[in-house]
């Protein structure tokens, strides 16, 4: 083996389940290069992570259960990482890693929880939880977009997945004779479902719909990424010493359809793994993902299973024990490392432990809220429903009034789970004005209110919905700021005022149905008469000029944590909170 620490390559992808892939049963999909690597690779055959997006990689990047962390949504404020995680690349850095960040991150949009400060020295991502969410930037649409690099916005040519793994070769490629970390977490498969025509044909023939047919192609497209990618470690010499992961994010969304009761609806074209349930599911097929790992130069290698129960809290401890980080006495996981695992050394760790997954998506956690709790070959569905996978994979049988015992103990492990991730409900998580001189750019994807009902896609601020609540906010540095509310972002270039007729951006009309046109077109004007600014105990009031870009409000600020409440007006009086809030230090 090396002396040199091993590189670590992460590939995550958005929205793509278990059965997603030819390796795991799907007859349609075409996923050689995956197909292959799962040959070549240790699997893990029973991984589990978060429901929704944003919850499994707050798990992975701190080893933390997501609700713990402050990751139960994907919007409303609720998909902020806490800002004292100390997170994978924190740690990787620490130890001497370059490390880089290429697509989406979701875990924040504005200081201090973007990407490039929390541990990542290159980040190149688009905003919120997909291209074309609130925080991205104006007009996104998958093909020649502007992404963020490392906060700062900046065009690129081509298809969001191909760009994202381009430059991700090129950062393998600068940090090629020193150990680096390389986080690649594609937008797609997520929906909307855009990709080129070359990899949509492919299933024309092959699949019930035709949104499945592009689901299937954004997948093909990764798969011939990922290819790339193998063959540029091949060619540098990095194969052997580079630890290479392949992992989805949540259950399948595009991939089947299900009934009310999570069911399956079979046919062609549709491969579930044999689960229920699919993205957002308490059942199996919700949270149930591949793992894929090699890493030859440990031995890591030679298509093995590994089936003993797993989770996404085990992540971030098992690559720093690859890595042979150490980790300092302060910090500590919910999981553990997998290493043992993987050498084929299971003890009662695994055997007891109890591990959960949910599906919050609302503004304050709630206990037993479409839970599942398992232990070894068990799940017990929202505290009442279990099911044993050995005798019924399909979860099909609620056997909970015959195994009263089980369901006691799996009880307790989860009153003992959610005693860990309870801690920490109550206290606030904000974004930081004034801890630098460059501006605070807040949007209402993130704006918090009891509802969770905000404005997080730009069809929604194109249609003026109207959202109302506040951000949590610490000023770190007292002085003068100017609070420049606005309904359009900067880039866009409009007034408060402004509507829009027909294209104010270029989108691609040959792939976009016209059905989702209203993402990439046009927008509502909205009769705006004054604004509202109320912090730190004060109230502030402005009147509006239409013809203006926004309506700003200077405010003298002292240090400390507090409730940002802002607001528009119109003269149907409505409250509108605005889209978009720009806090500079004067």
């Amino acid at each position: 083996m090396t002396s040199r620490r091993p590189n670590i390559i992460f590939v995550l992808t958005d929205d793509q389940g278990y059965g997603d892939l030819g390796c795991h049963g799907n007859d349609a999909i075409r996923t050689p290069n995956l197909d292959r690597f799962h040959g070549q690779c240790v699997r893990f055959t029973d991984y589990h992570v978060g429901t929704t997006c944003a919850p499994t990689r707050s798990g992975l990047m701190t080893g933390h259960f997501c609700n713990s962390a402050g990751v139960w949504h994907t919007i409303g404020g609720r998909s902020l990482m806490r800002e004292d995680e100390w997170t994978l690349p924190t740690a990787l850095r620490e130890a001497g890693y370059r490390t880089g960040h290429f697509g989406k991150w979701h875990l924040g949009d504005a200081q201090p929880f973007r990407p490039h400060e929390r541990g990542f020295e290159t980040s190149i991502y688009h905003g919120g939880g997909g291209v074309g969410n609130t925080p991205d930037a104006w007009g996104n649409d998958y093909f020649d977009d502007t992404y963020f690099v490392n906060g700062e916005m900046q065009k690129f040519k081509g298809y969001c997945t191909d760009v994202f793994f381009r430059e991700a070769t090129k950062f393998i490629e600068d940090h090629a004779a020193e150990p680096f970390f390389c986080y690649i977490a594609t937008n797609a498969p997520h929906g909307p479902h855009y990709v080129e025509k070359e990899y949509s044909d492919m299933y024309g023939d092959s699949t019930p719909h035709a949104e499945r047919a592009k689901f299937y192609g954004m997948i093909s497209n990764i798969d011939e990424n990922f290819g790339k990618l193998r063959a540029k470690l091949d060619e540098l010499g990095l194969t052997d010493n580079t630890i290479l992961v392949f992992m989805t994010d949540n259950g399948t969304a595009g991939g089947v359809e299900t009934d009310a009761d999570g069911f399956v609806q079979e046919g062609p074209g549709t491969c579930n793994a044999g689960m229920r349930g699919q993205k957002g599911s308490p059942y199996e097929g919700g949270h149930r993902v591949p793992l894929f790992i090699r890493y030859p130069a440990g031995n890591i290698d030679g298509g093995r299973d590994v089936d003993a129960l797993v989770s996404y809290v085990d992540f971030m401890p098992t690559l720093l024990d690859l890595a042979g980080v150490e980790v300092p006495a302060e910090r500590s996981f919910h999981g553990r490392s997998l290493t043992g695992l993987i050498n084929g050394q299971a003890d009662e760790y695994w055997a007891n432990r109890v591990t959960v997954a949910d599906t919050q998506r609302i503004a304050n956690p709630a206990k037993w809220r479409m839970s599942c709790a398992m232990k070894q070959r068990w799940r017990l569905l929202n505290g009442k429903e279990l099911y044993d996978l050995a005798t019924d994979p399909g979860q099909r049988t609620d056997i909970a009034d015959k195994h009263p015992d089980i369901v006691s103990d799996i009880r307790a492990g989860y009153e003992k789970w959610w005693e860990i991730v309870s801690e920490q409900f109550d206290r606030d998580i904000p974004f930081v004005i004034g801890a630098t001189d460059e501006a605070v750019r807040l949007t209402t994807h993130d704006i918090r209110n009891e509802t969770a009902i905000t404005a997080w896609h730009q069809v929604q601020v194109r249609k003026g919905q109207a959202v109302s609540g506040w951000w949590e906010v610490d000023v770190r540095k007292a002085g003068r700021y100017a609070f420049e509310l606005r309904r359009w972002p900067e880039e866009a270039g409009y007034a408060i005022a402004d509507g829009i007729e027909g294209d104010d951006v270029e989108w691609r009309r040959d792939i976009i149905i016209p059905e989702r046109a209203d993402r990439h077109s046009g927008g509502v004007a909205l009769d705006i008469r004054w604004a509202q600014l109320t912090i730190q105990g004060k109230n502030y009031q402005a009147e509006v000029d239409g013809t203006k870009a926004c309506a700003t409000i200077e405010v003298d600020l002292t240090e400390g944590p507090d409730h940002l409440f802002a607001a528009f007006h119109d003269r149907k009086e409505r409250t509108i909170a605005p889209y978009y809030i720009y806090i500079r230090k004067l």
